[in-house]
């Protein structure tokens, strides 16, 4: 009888201890989810790996907003959390004509983005303002491979300012010696014939574009002021530095005025004539369009471009019935490459996420993926494969692209990821290396070399604006009287303190000469 009893209790008893079994494993199975540590019994937390908060990265780029840009941008940011980087991107246009004041102006008042475009004198004008951040402990830490790379290069001397690191280099090699280039259809039209690379002067720019005005008596023909050719012929290098620079054949490499110089005065001639005889446009001082947009959409019948655009398979004309001929100008003069600060990216000074910029920014360098995401967008929607050349979608081209061939883009360029395209066909940008390799293409010898307005602020000033009042009609040809012109200007010149710019300006370059022969 009594049997019964204790096997009862046995039976409860082992229910007991299975339903305590099962508490143990639910318990340690929600332990295990919560992050708790119960392997061999420990109460030891194991840490929680956290998912990083989302932030959004604010970008500045130069040019219109192509139609497709945020759509894009939205892909870029789902593939880059993909990944691991918890980020999207407000990604803003300023046009090119205002963008590098508007830059300065944005720095100045304190704005805050994260990620911005810039070149040349813009970008040195910026970072000379402490506008920029300093990436020396950034850089090798979230962008490894980038870093590298720069390294192999050798480029990061030309964005570094007082031994901190203050922009993004790109790694193209490039030389943008000028060509000319006119309308050959409408010139042929009209009876108007050039020799494969006869057109080489000034004087032959200036009888090729009266030949147009007289047989297109009603055309717009071009924006680009005589200056540039001068600037050409006798090899001066303008330092992007308040109308200072030198030339190329003085071996003391003397700072020197523009405006002092005997070619002003001849170009300033010219610049007359093309006023009064109606080559230069009449609203070419206030057009805000961009000039090579103008060319493209059929607006101008002569440009002045580069080596780039001379040898693109399709420049992007918005008419397929347009015809382009171009002409290397001066083939006998040297002239220097293109920096490597001509397209270059830079981190806001007072950016909250350059972690995180500088993450983006080399997954790019590694990752084939992101990059066609980035530069050319979504596959079937802004670009088509055709093979491995990127191509426009139907009915659209380098005017009417809905993404690809967006403004800034350049500074994002990866010579190991670059595909074909339309525009460019497949070896294009071997051969733009040779091009620029050639002997008479050379290094400037001032890349690296930050110029700072500091102690000649004031005399700056007065410089710029005597510029506004009296130069720019000088330049585009506006004046009465160009001899008296010209003097009263140079001289306006020398009492804005000229003798004084100069003297701190080459102070700058000896001493950075200086440092460069000592190392």
């Amino acid at each position: 009888m009594q049997g019964k009893p204790l096997r009862k209790s046995l039976l409860i008893a082992s229910t007991l201890l299975l339903l305590l079994a099962a508490l143990a494993c639910s318990s340690s199975r929600n332990a295990g989810m919560s992050g708790e540590d119960v392997d061999n019994g420990s109460s030891t937390p194991t840490p929680i790996k956290q998912v990083e908060p989302e932030v959004t990265l604010k970008l500045y780029f130069g040019g219109d907003k192509k139609v497709a840009t945020d759509v894009v941008w939205s892909a870029v940011s789902e593939y880059l959390k993909s990944k691991g980087l918890n980020v999207k991107f407000s990604v803003n246009f300023i046009p090119w004509p205002d963008y590098p004041s508007k830059l300065l102006v944005m720095a100045a008042s304190g704005d805050r983005w994260d990620l911005n475009f810039d070149s040349d004198n813009s970008f040195q004008q910026m970072a000379s303002r402490g506008s920029y951040l300093a990436l020396n402990d950034l850089l090798p830490q979230y962008a490894p491979h980038l870093y590298a790379k720069y390294m192999e290069q050798g480029t990061m001397a030309a964005t570094t300012m007082d031994g901190e690191i203050v922009g993004l280099p790109w790694t193209i090699k490039m030389n943008q010696r000028f060509y000319a280039g006119w309308r050959v259809d409408l010139a042929e039209k009209a009876g108007i014939y050039r020799e494969l690379d006869s057109v080489r002067t000034i004087e032959d720019v200036d009888l090729l574009l009266h030949n147009l005005r007289q047989a297109y008596p009603e055309a717009k023909l071009t924006r680009t002021a005589p200056l540039s050719f001068y600037l050409m012929r006798d090899e001066w290098v303008d330092l992007g530095f308040h109308g200072l620079g030198f030339y190329l054949n003085d071996p003391l490499l003397t700072v020197r005025a523009i405006e002092q110089q005997p070619f002003y005065l001849e170009a300033a001639y010219m610049s007359k004539r093309w006023y009064d005889d109606k080559i230069l446009n009449r609203d070419g001082l206030i057009d805000k369009e961009s000039a090579a947009d103008q060319w493209r959409n059929g607006k101008l019948l002569f440009t002045i471009t580069s080596h780039e655009w001379a040898f693109v398979t399709d420049p992007g004309f918005s008419d397929p019935s347009y015809r382009q001929q171009m002409s290397l100008l001066y083939p006998d003069k040297k002239y220097i490459n293109r920096s490597p600060i001509a397209n270059v990216l830079a981190i806001n000074r007072n950016s909250e996420h350059a972690d995180r910029v500088l993450r983006f920014l080399d997954m790019l360098e590694i990752d084939r993926t992101l990059y066609d995401l980035v530069i050319y967008g979504i596959e079937g929607e802004t670009y088509l494969l055709d093979g491995e050349t990127a191509v426009y979608p139907e009915k659209m081209n380098f005017s009417t692209s809905n993404y690809m061939d967006w403004g800034g883009e350049w500074g994002f360029w990866k010579p190991q990821f670059m595909r074909p395209t339309t525009t460019y066909r497949k070896g294009f940008w071997e051969e733009e290396t040779r091009f620029a390799e050639l002997p008479i293409n050379v290094k400037s010898p001032f890349d690296g070399l930050f110029i700072t307005d500091s102690g000649i602020g004031s005399e700056l000033a007065k410089r710029d604006q005597t510029y506004e009042d009296l130069g720019k009609g000088i330049e585009y040809g506006t004046v009465q009287d160009v001899d008296k012109s010209v003097a009263l200007y140079r001289e306006k010149q020398k009492s804005n303190g000229l003798a004084q710019i100069t003297s701190e300006i080459q102070l700058q370059i000896d001493n950075y000469l200086a440092s460069q022969s000592a190392k």
